[in-house]
């Protein structure tokens, strides 16, 4: 073949020119087969090929002079549409392989219509690195969404990771590129080289919507295979599809996975290994969920998940993909619900994840008044960009389709809906209307609660929500955001105040105990003792509480005595429910051998009787979230400080003392709403607990005496430090 490249018009050469650069935005305008008058053009750049062959016919191709850009002319027809190439690579190694650039796009138009719209719950299904085969030929398909890049390139190690190699086609005005390589396979790892359009900067990226990654320190996306795990959990999910979560009890396990549990070299153990020693552990102390600190894929051990990079990713440190959906049926076949961390609230800064990610503030706000968090040293997500909400909703959606997950945790709700969070005056930016409300992420919340509420029904959302941000858990059409549930930052702070006082100081201080009352009944409710409480100098929960060894762990039975039965879904953190000594360190497993002391053990079997009672008294549960299941009996009582309360679903009624002193209190008097015989279910005294065995050993019959506004009343021995359960047993 003779050179023809002095024919090619001055246009062609500049294309070849930018290609040659890295810098073409459409290599498919030069690469590819092209059809010249009567004749067919084969271009193909392979940098460090000794030379290339079309395999079909044997034909040579020509090296374009002083470049690896290669190409043949002759008459159309005689390679077919879709050929293959063989070349010697810089190795001395013989390759062939189907030419990436003589196949038709793949992404469909409508896809990519609904995600420009901010409407495409399942964006997952083709942006990112997927096995795909097109007329007969398997490969990978990679996707990106990146508007303001010059040129978009993969590499990996099927190339060498030279970015020359696989420049990615522009699909129209959408700010997608795609692009097909024959011959990949999974498990291959992969980035994006990413070249702006207007500064000409050149970044290496993760994929954002990669769903498996390479272990830390590696940052490099991989090649998921399609998934070969078979659910066995259908009795469950069909169970879940039916269930009430507003009316049934709710008691969560909340668990960072990296620190449950070492092996015994100190490394982590797998989810398949996790699975069975937290299920085991968790149906025997009677939870009902799980709750996991976000096993998103990020490259910081010591942000406990909370500063994500792969937002579809379970994190490698424990396994792959398909050992996490293990992890999940494995609870769901035994009767355990599993909820997830989930963060959208701020993304890291890491050079190889979402930050500028091509080369312009995409995924962020450009002015760090609205796009970075002072405080966490993140950044914020432009909540209005469509294509950035349409990144988070569909995570959530694939977390609950995928794996099964019965519903998400919202982290660090607070900072979404206000632009001063955490600032100081004059370094933030009001709304439209001049306010501090985050409107772009209240919209963004409450689409994020529709979509996930409407595709997968029985699923929860769950917010970290600490401030007086009204109707966060009301359904949308009454203005609300459409939460399920919201942690009760305030009841926990208030009760955490109150007991960390001396007990002689208590009665000072008898309103931190019933405030929160006075709204209790106007969220959907859950009472957390989570991570938060005990890292960064706060102490355990043990060691928050006040006075020597027996009036710790009195004091913390106490705590949880209250917790179990006040209105509100109930969450302890991991090593709580053995009254973990030092506070929580995510570098190391829990401390386990304290479990070799009565003490210890007491406090497990207390949370193991107190979830069982909650479970098992529908007074306790059904009516968590509304004023007819509470009715105070004394609440006054400062001088002792003492609080009393009765719980109800109807007829049942179940009655609660609490004593917030080391004093006992003998003939304590208590109004029942009826005659009849109450016995003593729960007194958190016990000897079985580590408490003095003080109380009530046999049924007490009411007597017609008033008390408290009630027409009968009982007489009781309250313990010191201590709670006691009472139901009516007959009437």
């Amino acid at each position: 073949m003779t050179d023809t490249s002095h024919q090619m018009p001055v246009y062609w050469q500049a294309d070849l020119q930018r290609l040659l650069e890295a810098r073409h935005h459409d290599p498919f305008d030069v690469l590819g087969k092209h059809r010249d008058g009567e004749y067919d053009r084969i271009r193909t750049f392979i940098p460090g090929a000794a030379w290339v062959h079309i395999t079909d016919g044997d034909r040579a191709m020509h090296r374009i002079q002083g470049s690896d850009l290669f190409e043949w002319q002759g008459p159309s027809g005689q390679v077919p549409d879709r050929y293959q190439l063989t070349w010697q690579d810089s190795q001395g190694a013989q390759i062939t392989a189907y030419d990436p650039y003589c196949f038709l796009p793949q992404l469909a138009d409508f896809d990519l219509h609904l995600y420009n719209e901010g409407r495409h719950w399942h964006a997952y299904r083709f942006l990112g690195a997927h096995l795909h085969e097109t007329d007969g030929v398997l490969g990978v398909l990679f996707a990106v969404w990146a508007p303001n890049a010059e040129r978009v390139s993969i590499t990996g190690d099927f190339n060498h990771w030279d970015g020359r190699r696989h420049p990615m086609r522009a699909r129209g005005n959408s700010g997608v590129w795609e692009l097909f390589i024959p011959g990949v396979d999974a498990l291959q790892l992969y980035k994006f080289e990413i070249r702006n359009r207007q500064y000409g900067t050149v970044h290496l990226k993760t994929d954002p919507y990669g769903q498996q990654y390479e272990l830390r320190p590696g940052t490099a996306s991989i090649i998921s295979p399609e998934s070969s795990f078979e659910w066995a959990d259908n009795e469950w999910m069909q169970r879940r599809l039916k269930a009430n979560w507003l009316h049934e009890p709710m008691s969560i396990y909340e668990v960072h996975l990296g620190s449950w549990k070492r092996n015994e070299h100190g490394g982590f153990l797998d989810y398949r290994t996790l699975a069975h020693q937290i299920v085991d552990h968790v149906s025997r102390l009677g939870f009902t969920h799980i709750e996991l600190l976000p096993i998103t894929e990020h490259p910081l051990d010591a942000s406990w998940g909370y500063q994500t990079t792969g937002y579809f990713a379970p994190t490698s440190r424990f396994g792959k993909p398909d050992d996490f959906r293990y992890f999940v049926d494995h609870c769901h076949r035994n009767g355990i619900g599993v909820l997830l961390d989930w963060a959208p609230g701020h993304f890291p800064k890491d050079i190889h994840g979402l930050a500028n990610f091509d080369g312009s503030a995409l995924y962020e706000h450009e002015d760090p008044r609205r796009g970075e968090h002072r405080d966490w040293g993140t950044l914020i997500y432009n909540y209005g960009r469509n294509e950035v909400k349409n990144f988070l909703l569909s995570s959530a959606v694939y977390w609950l389709e995928e794996f099964h997950i019965d519903g998400l945790r919202v982290d660090a709700v607070a900072s979404m809906l206000y632009h001063d969070y955490s600032r100081e005056t004059g370094d933030w930016i009001p709304n439209i209307y001049g306010g501090r409300e985050n409107l772009e992420a209240i919209r963004f919340l409450r689409e994020l609660n529709e979509v996930t509420h409407g595709q997968h029904h029985g699923s929860v959302m769950i917010a970290e929500e600490s401030t007086a941000w009204p109707k966060v858990t009301m359904p949308i059409d009454a203005d609300g955001l459409g939460f399920s549930m919201k942690w009760n930052m305030g009841w926990m702070h208030d009760t955490l105040k109150y007991l960390q006082k001396e007990p002689v100081h208590r009665k000072y201080h008898h309103n931190d105990l019933t405030f929160g009352l006075l709204y209790a009944f106007t969220e959907n409710f859950v009472l957390p003792f989570s991570h938060d409480e005990v890292v960064h100098g706060k102490g355990s929960m043990l060691n928050k509480m006040p006075g020597d060894d027996w009036q710790r762990f009195a004091t913390l039975r106490l705590l949880y005595t209250y917790q179990f039965t006040y209105p509100g879904k109930k969450l302890l953190f991991m090593g709580n429910e053995f009254a973990q000594g030092n506070e929580w360190n995510f570098d190391t497993s829990l401390e386990w051998y304290l479990l070799d002391y009565e003490p210890h053990r007491g406090i497990q079997t207390l949370i193991s009787d107190l979830n069982r009672i909650y479970r098992e008294n529908p007074a306790l549960n059904v009516h968590d979230f509304d004023a007819e299941g509470f009715e105070w009996i004394e609440c006054q009582d400062s001088e002792q400080s003492i609080i009393s309360y009765l719980r109800r679903n109807g007829p049942e009624i179940v009655i609660v003392a609490l004593n917030f002193t080391p004093v006992p209190r003998d003939g304590y008097r208590l109004g029942v709403p009826s005659a009849g015989w109450y016995q003593v279910l729960f007194n958190s005294d016990s000897g079985y607990y580590g408490g003095s065995n003080l109380g009530n050993g046999q049924a007490i019959e009411a007597d017609s005496v008033s008390w408290m506004g009630r027409s009968h009343s009982i007489t009781v021995t309250l313990p010191p430090l201590a709670g006691i359960v009472i139901k009516r047993v007959s009437g």
